[in-house]
């Protein structure tokens, strides 16, 4: 799988670009802040609707402009797609298939799939659950893209189910009719609930099973005198559901699960007024052989930690018979040559490898390529990204 074409309109820092990619190495080079990141993230969101640097979609649309408009032409096994996505400014996002609309965004899932090394993966170990849970959900709709439809409904319900909490309280406090009232839809929302919970989760699950053994033989390969490296599934409803087996002859018992744990904290959930227990609340647990991985594991076990998440993504995803387009943004920088060595040689056979740099001698030798240059203008349309080189190896271009 590769990537034959790319164009943005409006996006980020780019108000126009075209580039024609081939599947070989392709190094973008230029000063940060020149918006090579921009076209690795436009890339990245073909693949999973969503940015792997900010939560909403608002900071991708150009400013001044209306919409941003990302259209891609992906090349696997001698067959094209070209998907085309319309993110406004207001309203919900529009996309089409090879110039056909679909009825939904997500509907174009699948098309493109890729592996994203970046500075932000150290957040995978030292940051916050929902970091992690991110990280889960974007592999796991790459691998399914069917997976994306109960996470929309279960983000949807929950937000329903939590603004009804908000208000349980003093409604139930007025009368006992009002009491009877929200006792009963929160019975409605707690199966919804348990349902599209139980079958995220059960996604979810799946996944890490695939990945910890490849998590760990990848990490062994970056760290081999380190401890040994593993991950793990923690849910808010109880260790018991950590046990369960991914998959979906699985998802019943998660949903039972889950709602017996929603039976047993609802007094809980109305007196604080939001939602304790649900896959919103889960975690990926990464450990260092007894030790968790966040706030024991030190600067260099922490980057070895987040490489062999990505690398692990890599092989699942070539276990599931395609070739990932793999993109390293700025990573070599943040690595010591031991790491920037493995790392190389891990990607070095990739169909497709793009890579952004803010200098190009960063980037090893074995991953020499054609190489962008990439610079900004500014004028009265305002400061934008633009290409102003390209040059291929010297043996090509004789």
């Amino acid at each position: 799988m590769f990537v034959r074409e790319l164009s943005l309109t409006d996006y980020r820092s780019w108000d126009s670009v075209q580039l024609e990619l081939r599947p070989e190495p392709t190094i973008l080079v230029g000063r940060n802040g020149f918006g090579k990141t921009n076209l690795l993230e436009s890339l990245f969101y073909i693949a999973t609707l969503r940015s792997h640097r900010v939560s909403s979609d608002a900071p991708l649309v150009r400013t001044g402009a209306s919409s941003a408009r990302i259209r891609t032409t992906v090349e696997n096994e001698g067959r094209e797609l070209t998907v085309e996505l319309t993110i406004p400014t207001k309203g919900a996002n529009k996309a089409t298939l090879n110039t056909a609309p679909v009825r939904r965004t997500r509907d174009v899932l699948g098309v493109l799939r890729t592996v994203l090394f970046a500075p932000e993966d150290l957040a995978l170990v030292r940051g916050e659950p929902g970091e992690r849970r991110r990280f889960l959900d974007e592999i796991t709709v790459q691998l399914r893209p069917i997976a994306a439809g109960a996470r929309a409904d279960y983000e949807r319900v929950l937000r329903q189910r939590s603004a009804l909490l908000k208000t349980a309280g003093a409604a139930m406090r007025r009368s006992s009719a009002d009491a009877d009232s929200v006792m009963s839809t929160l019975d409605v929302w707690d199966d919804q609930l348990a349902q599209f919970g139980a079958e995220v989760t059960a996604d979810r699950l799946a996944v890490v099973w695939q990945l910890n053994p490849l998590v760990e033989q990848a990490y062994s390969s970056i760290a081999p005198h380190s401890r040994r490296a593993g991950i793990a599934y923690r849910s808010a409803a109880g260790p018991e559901l950590d046990e369960v087996a991914g998959g979906a002859e699985s998802v019943a018992d998660i949903r039972d699960i889950l709602g017996q744990r929603l039976r047993d904290v609802r007094a809980k959930e109305i007196d604080r007024g939001m939602c304790l227990v649900g896959p919103h609340r889960d975690d990926l647990y990464l450990h260092l052989g007894e030790e968790p991985a966040k706030g024991f594991a030190s600067h260099g076990e922490s980057w070895s930690m987040a490489l062999a998440l990505r690398l692990a993504c890599v092989e699942i995803l070539r276990a599931d018979g395609v070739e990932p387009v793999i993109m390293l943004d700025d990573v070599f920088a943040e690595l010591d040559v031991a790491r920037r060595e493995k790392l190389a040689e891990f990607t070095a056979d990739a169909e497709q490898l793009l890579i952004t740099a803010a200098v190009g001698a960063d980037i090893p030798e074995v991953l020499a390529g054609r190489r962008i240059s990439v610079g900004v203008v500014e004028d009265d349309k305002g400061r934008r990204s633009q290409i102003i080189g390209d040059e291929r190896p010297a043996e090509e271009a004789g």
